[in-house]
């Protein structure tokens, strides 16, 4: 391998590193905002919960794990130039990050918990469309979204005990 081969992997390398970094901090810190400035619910808190509810703080950190996995899957779908194929891959986690952000303040801060109900099942529903474009273009970034799908059905559950305590 000569120098000018190894200086350019060297460069992409770091192109790669550089989006990798883009594309999951901005989603992580969406969420750490939005949990800082929504995410606590006096309500949420003081509610008697059955032993296998989730706590608030592992609510926020399932938020935040979802956040990376997305941040990770939607980029391994941009790296493969998946977005520019199937622009509907873009929009759907658009989506899907625009109403996990919206259901904090909803919920916690508006008490619009049938609301809230309602943007759980279109998240479930955007996450299973998300499985499915991004499997056509790596099925790596398919099978990252698919804890995701748990968190919803996590997030569904929390929210159905507020609208029916």
């Amino acid at each position: 391998m000569d120098k000018n081969t190894k200086s350019i992997r060297k460069q992409k390398a770091k192109q790669g590193l550089k989006s990798l970094t883009i594309a999951l901090s901005i989603p992580l810190l969406l969420t750490l905002l939005d949990i800082f400035l929504f995410g606590s619910s006096y309500q949420y808190v003081s509610m008697k919960k059955p032993f296998w509810f989730p706590r608030l703080w592992a609510l926020h950190l399932a938020c935040l794990g979802s956040s990376f996995l997305m941040g990770l899957s939607a980029w391994l779908v941009w790296a493969e130039g998946g977005f520019h194929r199937q622009p509907m891959a873009m929009l759907l986690y658009l989506g899907q990050l625009g109403l996990s952000l919206a259901w904090d303040p909803v919920v916690f801060k508006a008490g619009a918990t049938r609301v809230g109900l309602v943007l759980c099942m279109a998240l479930f529903g955007v996450l299973i469309a998300c499985v499915k474009a991004f499997k056509n273009v790596n099925p790596i970034a398919g099978n990252l979204v698919k804890p995701c799908l748990g968190w919803a059905v996590l997030l569904s559950l929390a929210n159905l005990k507020l609208v029916y305590p």
